[in-house]
């Protein structure tokens, strides 16, 4: 299972769990996070080398910027629709990436981070409440602090999650705590 890319390199899950690096074989194999591939060893090497994609269950794609699609991940269970208190919430992309789960057949969440910068003020978000009133799992978390992601990581368990949302809302930090936990 490819678990991270770095243009045509890749890194992979094997499956007895051992992580290994590897390559592409040719220009016409493009795999995504969470392809499942065949592999092969390289000889005299430590690198693997990837000779095919499996099937995909499912695909999150966007247009390129020729108007192509592009395969961002695929094989997903779970998107985590992150939001947060700075910047402002773009609702617009939130409900994009929901409508991209609806579409793909896949779970959604939507995390609200930050919640360390309320500064113990109670402030209702209305559009997280209408998430919630129309049966979408809502968590509310600060990367920075730590708090709320062991809900994150309970709701996670055992599912392949991509993290998505408008730049600068802590996806970074927030897959640190959880990674780290």
């Amino acid at each position: 299972t490819v678990i991270a890319t770095y243009s045509r390199r890749m890194r992979l899950r094997l499956a007895n769990g051992e992580e290994v690096n590897a390559r592409i074989k040719g220009k016409r194999i493009k795999a995504v996070c969470a392809d499942t591939v065949s592999v092969e060893p390289i000889e005299n090497e430590s690198d693997w080398l990837i000779t095919a994609i499996g099937e995909r269950r499912n695909e999150l794609t966007r247009p390129n910027m020729r108007g192509q699609v592009e395969v961002l991940a695929a094989n997903v269970d779970t998107l985590l629709v992150v939001a947060a208190m700075s910047p402002l919430p773009d609702w617009y992309i939130v409900d994009r990436y929901l409508c991209a789960a609806e579409l793909m057949g896949v779970n959604a969440i939507v995390v609200f981070n930050k919640i360390d910068l309320l500064d113990g003020h109670d402030i209702e978000i209305p559009e997280l409440q209408e998430y919630r009133e129309i049966g979408l799992p809502v968590l509310e978390c600060s990367a920075e602090t730590g708090r709320g992601t062991l809900d994150i990581r309970n709701a996670l368990s055992g599912q392949c999650a991509v993290v998505v949302g408008q730049s600068g809302v802590g996806k970074s930090s927030l897959i640190n705590q959880l990674v780290t936990e």
